[in-house]
């Protein structure tokens, strides 16, 4: 079982990047999952999750901004962030909501001003 994030860089702010999270394993369609982030010297936190049925939830942060999808057909999670801030910058990782599995790397965003 393994998780892997992908599609992070370098953007100026105000642009706009989509991160993805292949999922192995058989899990995916059965689970929410969410999209986390964590700066250097600071605790995890949570971004954005998706139900099974595709009810979403954000964090005041991000509200409006991103956004987060599934494509279970896929196995394949989605964060699509518009209109990015300097304090969007962090490593961003994917993972079940309800009993985490191990984190992968994440994904690298840097919001340049």
């Amino acid at each position: 079982v393994q998780l892997q994030a992908s599609g992070g860089g370098l953007v100026q702010a105000g642009g706009s990047l989509r991160l993805s999270c292949v999922a192995s394993g058989s899990f995916f369609s059965t689970n929410a999952m969410g999209w986390y982030r964590q700066e250097p010297g600071k605790q995890r936190e949570s971004v954005a999750s998706i139900s099974r049925g595709g009810a979403t939830y954000y964090a005041e942060s991000v509200k409006g901004r991103f956004t987060i999808s599934r494509d279970n057909a896929k196995n394949t999670l989605y964060l699509q962030m518009n209109s990015l801030k300097p304090e969007d910058t962090a490593v961003y990782y994917c993972n079940k909501i309800l009993s985490p599995l191990t984190w992968g790397q994440g994904t690298q965003l840097t919001v340049s001003s």
